[in-house]
């Protein structure tokens, strides 16, 4: 059995699987603390479950980038940028202010680089590296994000630069920008930087999760749900917080190809506060294929193609003479203690769907007097809106399946355009907990290579191999590893026209592990 907990910013929901069975569910209001509500879970499902049958943990959780939306626990970072000095634009220099002000410790342009074919450009300059590092050190400051030209192509110059601030500084904390981002030196530099500043705090969360776990007696693995539908597991949890960003939307989504035994098709998670519409292709979802904006700083690393809307059970109504309109604010996690069918005194997504009688929650009686023309009007802008984005998440013309999932999926109308058939899976209500459950483990490399001295197949053959190589070193089991997605794109415009970007990503299943299956799991829907 696997235990899947999603931490989102309504709800803590949780799942165990058994086999493809699932034998407990819950969804509980997310805590303030959001350790404590991660605790309080684990002790739900021991009461319910034998944990000595119990293979794995795997938590999503909003922690790091809520941390950087809301500017707190983030530490002052040493950006080194390995290039021609001098530079027009600087690291960081089109950030918000306050995320600036909070993160920025120490800029700087030290010689170094590589051209696209993977030829250095100019030799690394190794004292300014050294000075740097004794500077910093000398300041108190331990985060490093090192960022080199072309690194993807060629990252030996980041490694070097890494070993040197390591020699310098032991204790420090190094992140590499190939090893986050991709090809674009100033959004692949941001997202290192960003890495880089959640680093301590993603200590704590981890070792939070551990002790959790330990307080109820579990002694398996845990991970930690990755934006791509896989998990991470602690180490590199540790070091690479940033691949959690979005891993809600993706559980939700592989929670509800799971469910629905759907390889493709628009998946449509109605949360308390947001609504997240995606594609998925052969079972894992569509990464975007453009830089992402994260917290207002511009970047390019690894996220799925998700577009959000601020509409959610707990999405506030109001009407204002013939307009009615929904959100983007929330009651959010505070449902059912202020929308009006649980005795509270704001009109909700909730209260509108009651009283149209596609949801049965908390008491009819007190919204029965509802206009109905304030009901009508309200699902129909809510559910135009939520066409329109499943109109935008196709890739061709022609009706698409639709699986709505969340606990606000009763948003969904059954007729919409476009749209072949809704399916509503029997846990949807968590599929995000079943998705985070059900994850495999992934690799993946996304790199230039030049054809002069090699040919496409064998470039290939060494973007498939260490693409394995990434999902066996993340924790997959080595004959489980699969190559699930691939491409190669011919790169005309550069100078060496014998030229390609391959990206390959590999899946594999976790590991089981040895345990005492003495007592049945149980059906019991929390």
């Amino acid at each position: 059995m696997r235990i899947g907990i999603d931490v989102g910013g309504t709800n803590t929901d949780s799942a165990v699987l058994d086999g493809t069975r699932v034998a407990v569910w819950a969804k509980t209001p997310t805590t303030a603390d959001v350790l404590d509500g991660v605790a309080a879970v684990l002790r739900n499902v021991a009461s319910q479950v034998d944990m000595g049958a119990v293979d794995a943990v795997n938590i999503g959780t909003t922690h790091f980038v809520n941390a950087l939306v809301e500017v707190r626990g983030l530490a002052p970072v040493v950006a080194i940028r390995l290039a021609t000095p001098p530079q027009t634009l600087a690291p960081m220099v089109d950030w918000p202010t306050a995320l600036r002000d909070a993160v920025l410790g120490e800029v700087h342009v030290c010689a170094g680089g590589h051209q696209f074919t993977g030829v250095p450009m100019q030799p690394l300059d190794v004292e300014t590296l050294r000075t740097i590092a004794r500077s910093a050190t000398a300041r108190g400051l331990r985060q490093f994000a090192v960022s080199s030209v072309f690194s993807p192509v060629n990252a030996e110059g980041e490694r070097l630069a890494a070993d040197i601030i390591r020699a310098e500084c032991p204790e420090s904390s190094v992140t590499l920008s190939h090893e986050i981002g991709r090809l674009g030196i100033l959004e692949r530099e941001n997202a290192a930087i960003l890495n880089a500043a959640l680093r301590p705090l993603a200590a704590h969360v981890v070792a939070g999760f551990a002790s959790a776990m330990a307080e109820v007696g579990l002694n398996v693995p845990l991970n930690v749900s990755q934006n791509d539908g896989t998990v991470m597991g602690l180490e590199l949890a540790r070091e690479f917080p940033m691949l959690t960003f979005a891993s809600g939307p993706t559980n939700s989504m592989r929670g509800a190809a799971f469910e629905a035994g759907a390889g493709d098709c628009v998946v449509v998670d109605v949360g308390g506060t947001t609504t997240d519409i995606g594609l998925l292709q052969g079972g894992f979802p569509r990464e975007s294929a453009v830089a992402v904006d994260v917290a207002g700083v511009r970047t390019n690393f690894r996220i799925p193609d998700v577009v959000s809307l601020a509409i959610g059970g707990g999405s506030i109504v109001r009407r204002a003479g013939d307009t009615v309109t929904v959100g983007p604010d929330s009651v959010g996690h505070r449902l059912t203690e202020r929308a009006l069918v649980f005795g509270g005194d704001t009109l909700t997504l909730t209260d509108v769907a009651v009283a149209a009688g596609v949801a049965v929650v908390g008491d009819p009686a007190r919204v029965a007097d509802l206009d109905p023309s304030v009901v009508n009007a309200t699902l129909g802008l809510v559910q135009g809106r939520i066409a329109e984005a499943i109109d935008k998440a196709k890739l061709q013309a022609g009706d698409v399946a639709v699986v709505a999932v969340g606990g606000g999926a009763f948003l969904v109308g059954d007729r919409i355009p476009g749209v072949a058939g809704v399916t509503r899976p029997a846990h949807g209500s968590v599929a995000n907990a079943v998705g985070a459950a059900a994850a495999n483990v992934s690799g993946e490399i996304d790199q230039l290579y030049s054809l002069t001295a090699q040919t496409r197949d064998e470039a290939l053959a060494d973007a498939r191999a260490q693409a394995v190589a990434k999902a066996v070193h993340a924790g997959a089991a080595a004959d489980t590893v699969r190559i699930v997605d691939e491409e190669d794109i011919p790169l005309a415009y550069l100078e060496d026209s014998a030229a390609i970007r391959v990206r390959v990503r590999a899946v594999g299943d976790l590991p089981a592990t040895e345990t005492n299956n003495s007592k049945d799991s149980v059906d019991v829907a929390g």
